[in-house]
């Protein structure tokens, strides 16, 4: 026999119904006459809202909503709503016996006779308290999110539909892009991208890539609003549903172009760091190498021109010694390059026009460079002054035309240019745009690939013949326009020509007078002098002495300072001629001691270069090594004349 024989003559249809209903512990159900008095009670009421059926039944079943609720008429609307429509659903707090409160999702259907009359109502409550507050912390979330998104200023955070048109725009969407969010929601986002990129279907290929790999991240131009570009680092991740159908993509943007200008400028300095150490090693090198062969130049070029006056009547031999002369000075020339490069060499500055400059050397660069190639001028009118050794400019501008010609054997156009720089170009030494003016040759020849380019300001280097150039002349350029405050910078490529630009700091004082001194030698260089040579170089001080001796003087002759200052404890001098690099006490050092002891003693420094820390003062000339008899009678002579000036 099975259960439902066993209960049909146990239980009524009532019976089981109540059972059924008691049974239920998830619900309260229960009755209500038609005024919205408790008539029953079940055991899921029971334990849903605290009360024993003893409690409740007889009361109205308001007890359970709050005291605003019941103020509000929300028990009685609820029971019209039910007679009016049938039935009446709903969700709100409801109060327990013990005070505390519960969401409860609550339906009234009304029960009615056979003649359709009513006679009560059936409830039934469920407790949603655990969803209601999952949908609150869930609102709660997303409103976080919402505000947290929309006070995000640094990022542009927005959403795109798959097809990808923007769906909202953030705060920083805003400010970085400029658009206002009804200027952009429903437009596609390839108007963020540049022409060139919307061209190659760049937008495309990156929702393509999002959406197979879940993510894609560049780095590129992106467009403003106003037209402008900024460098973004770009983020765009896939979203799906839980079944994977793609909803749409999220966008994050950020404006990286200070951090891209910082970097750019960071690795500028660093490089230009590094090409600054390797060019102070190489520069050392080169100005101790060239002060070497200074002195060798000295003692050759002297020992030539002595024994040239000798042998005047023998042509055959006077035309060996003209030529090993003429290679002497080539010698000497490339030497001073040398120290050049270095930036050991003395300057003459003078305040001068860069502009007046170039125009004023425009037909001796022409007929310099022959009529295959023909120069062209760009000059900027009002253009501030710089402070510069003239004559040298003039070299380094010669030498870099020469150098376009070379790099030009088809002939062509150079372009001699004088300007500020652009923004762009900047930085240097970390200066701003105003603080510098560019003189720039541009040549529209072979150019330079980027090996080549790296090296071209080192010594000795050259892509020329042999006996075609000496590798001296950019390094040249590098090291005077250093030894200037200024820079030489390099733009090249291979068939795109070479622009080679002199930097120059803008001079920020008043314009002072510059005055040169004449150096033709007067009467009193005729004049017998007795002379004290002071060098650590045997060679050199006894030719130095040998050429004293033929143009009228008599020598001394001493190896160091200490003998010097010995020498002259014991005998009197007119003049004294002392080399500056020596052991122990330099030149620089002696000439200071003797201008204490012995006031109105001419002093001659001779140098191979302008060693760092000598000051040349008004009572010490110098004379240049490597030097001949004519440079000596000049430099004597004015050491002569500014020591009877000064009495």
């Amino acid at each position: 026999m099975d259960s439902k024989a066993h209960l049909g003559p146990l239980f009524s249809a009532e019976d089981k119904y109540r059972l059924l209903v008691d049974a239920v512990t998830d619900y309260a159900i229960y009755m209500l006459d038609p005024q919205g008095i408790i008539a029953s009670w079940n055991t899921g009421a029971q334990r849903l809202k605290g009360y024993a059926a003893e409690e409740v039944i007889g009361q109205h079943f308001s007890m359970f909503y709050s005291d605003l609720d019941r103020a509000a008429g929300l028990p009685g609307n609820g029971l019209a709503i039910a007679v009016q429509q049938g039935r009446f659903a709903n969700e709100g707090w409801r109060v327990r016996k013990d005070g505390t409160r519960f969401w409860a999702h609550v339906v009234l259907d009304p029960i009615r006779d056979g003649a359709g009359d009513i006679i009560g109502f059936a409830k039934v409550t469920r407790d949603l308290t655990e969803r209601k507050m999952a949908e609150q912390a869930l609102r709660k979330s997303e409103e976080q999110l919402r505000l947290l998104v929309q006070g995000v200023t640094d990022y542009a955070i927005y959403l795109v539909s798959p097809e990808g048109l923007v769906t909202n725009w953030n705060a920083g969407a805003q400010k970085i892009k400029g658009y206002r969010p009804e200027e952009v929601i429903g437009r596609h986002f390839s108007c963020f991208y540049t022409p060139e990129d919307v061209a190659n279907g760049k937008p495309e290929t990156n929702l393509a890539l999002a959406a197979h790999a879940g993510r894609a991240e560049e780095e590129g131009w992106r467009i403003r609003k106003d037209g402008t570009r900024f460098m973004a680092h770009v983020i765009i991740d896939a979203i799906r549903e839980t079944d994977g159908t793609l909803t749409g993509f999220a966008k994050v943007t950020r404006d990286i172009t200070e951090r891209m200008e910082t970097q750019k400028a960071l690795d500028y300095a660093r490089e230009e760091l590094l090409q600054a150490q390797k060019m102070e090693a190489v520069g050392r090198l080169t100005g101790g190498v060239a002060h070497d062969f200074n002195n060798f130049l000295t003692i050759i070029l002297i020992s030539l021109k002595m024994a040239r006056k000798r042998v005047m009547d023998s042509p055959d031999v006077l035309r060996f010694v003209d030529n090993a002369i003429q290679g002497a000075e080539r010698g000497a020339s490339m030497t001073q390059r040398m120290l050049a490069f270095s930036s050991r060499q003395s300057l003459q500055l003078e305040v001068l026009s860069l502009t007046e400059l170039v125009q004023g050397m425009r037909d001796l660069l022409q007929r310099s460079i022959g009529p295959q190639v023909r120069i062209r001028t760009q000059t900027a009118v009002a253009l501030p002054p710089v402070q510069a050794d003239a004559h040298q400019l003039e070299t380094l501008l010669l030498n870099l035309v020469l150098n376009a010609r070379d790099a030009m054997p088809e002939g062509g156009d150079i372009t001699i240019s004088t300007r500020r720089p652009l923004h762009e170009e900047m930085p240097v030494a970390g200066l701003e745009d105003e603080d510098w003016v560019i003189l720039e040759v541009a040549d529209v020849g072979e150019g330079m690939d980027t090996q080549t380019l790296a090296r071209a300001t080192e010594p000795f280097f050259t892509t020329k013949g042999v006996g075609k150039g000496t590798g001296l002349g950019l390094s040249m350029v590098h090291g005077i326009i250093e030894q200037l405050g200024g820079k030489l910078k390099l733009h090249s490529e291979p068939g795109q020509g070479t622009r080679a630009q002199l930097w120059l700091p803008v001079y920020q004082g008043e314009e002072p007078v510059v005055g040169h001194e004449a150096i033709t030698p007067s009467a009193d260089a005729a004049v017998a002098l007795r002379v004290l040579a002071v060098d650590d170089d045997a060679l050199v001080l006894t030719n130095t002495c040998a050429l004293l001796e033929e143009i009228g003087h008599r020598s001394f002759s001493a190896g160091s300072a200490a003998e010097a200052l010995a020498f002259l404890e014991q005998e009197t001098v007119d003049l004294v001629i002392t080399d500056h690099a020596m052991p122990l006490m330099t030149g620089s050092q002696l000439a200071e001691l003797l201008h204490q002891r012995y006031p109105g003693l001419p002093v001659i420094l001779a140098t191979g270069y302008l060693e760092i820390g000598h000051q040349q003062t008004d009572n010490t000339p110098l004379l240049a090594k490597p030097f001949d008899e004519q440079d000596l009678v000049q430099v004597i002579s004015r050491a002569v004349r500014r020591s009877k000036a000064q009495g």
